[in-house]
């Protein structure tokens, strides 16, 4: 399980990290809101701890803006040292599953993640999501526009690294690593896949998805988002 903590004390955020860490959670940190956001954005996340006080982005506007994007699935613990009433349901009404109030046990943060995390992964909502394109991570379905596709393992594999970092670029060597480790079996093994997956994603539609930054690697991004290739 993946967890991104965002929160600018650094001593809070130092002691969250190693406590979450010992108990088996992957940890990103940030220590302000555009960093944040930018890591919510780029990454896939089980679950966000959010603190609302933050540099750049406060925790509400933040949590908003995730649940207007493709990381609307993604649940959010929010940390706060004001305990009113109208402060908890402004975190509610912007998006956040749950609401801790400063200070707290560490223990007690740990029981609400893991109930949390329980209660998200019954819904059956693990899935990348650009564009008009969709693949559930639990069933391995990819659909775009409703049309389904079938990928044999690698194209999954494939599909699953560019759309956790869509819009961002993915080198050809990121991409050889992930999916054969240190020994590809020759250079045009990924350019062979990546126009397989091509051929199914982008070909039957008008709007192309997946490009290539020639010289570096590939990306997949919406057409708002794809620039020049």
């Amino acid at each position: 399980m993946r967890l991104l903590l965002i929160e600018d004390n650094r001593d809070i955020l130092a002691n969250l990290a190693d406590y979450l860490t010992l108990k088996g959670y992957v940890v990103d940190c940030a220590q302000d809101g555009l960093t944040g956001l930018h890591l919510a954005a780029t990454n896939e996340y089980d679950l966000i701890v959010l603190d609302i006080m933050l540099p750049g982005i406060d925790g509400y506007t933040l949590c908003a803006r995730l649940r207007d994007s493709e990381r609307a699935h993604v649940p959010v613990i929010m940390l706060t040292a004001r305990d009113a009433l109208d402060d908890r349901l402004q975190g509610f009404r912007s998006g956040a599953d749950d609401y801790l109030v400063k200070p707290f046990a560490l223990a007690e943060l740990a029981a609400r993640i893991a109930a949390v995390l329980k209660r998200s992964s019954g819904t059956g909502r693990r899935e990348l999501v650009v564009g008009d394109l969709h693949y559930d991570l639990d069933t391995l379905g990819v659909t775009r526009s409703g049309q389904r596709f079938h990928l044999g393992p690698i194209g999954l594999k494939l599909l699953e690294i560019l759309m956790q970092k869509s819009p961002a670029v993915v080198r050809r060597e990121a991409l050889e690593a992930a999916l054969w480790g240190d020994e590809p079996p020759d250079s045009d093994s990924l350019r062979s896949h990546i126009h397989s997956l091509r051929q199914q994603i982008d070909k039957p539609f008008p709007t192309p998805l997946l490009h290539t930054v020639h010289g570096v690697g590939y990306r997949l991004a919406p057409p708002a988002h794809h620039g020049k290739t």
